[in-house]
């Protein structure tokens, strides 16, 4: 989990656009970050596993 400072600091509007830090919604972790669902690999994982992402299941072959 980022400090809440951080995830605070991030929420705001840049000075330039290159400077735009995208972070996970539900924890802030800005690293391993997806866009197509606005969130981290780690929480897009857990809501998979549980089918809260429609769409999404596990593969298997």
């Amino acid at each position: 989990m980022a400090k809440t400072s951080v995830v605070a600091r991030s929420k705001k509007t840049p000075k330039f656009a290159s400077r735009v830090v995208r972070r996970c919604f539900r924890c802030g972790r800005k690293n391993g970050y997806m866009r197509d669902f606005d969130m981290c690999r780690i929480c897009f994982r857990e809501l998979a596993n549980e089918g809260k992402i429609p769409g999404v299941k596990k593969s298997s072959w």
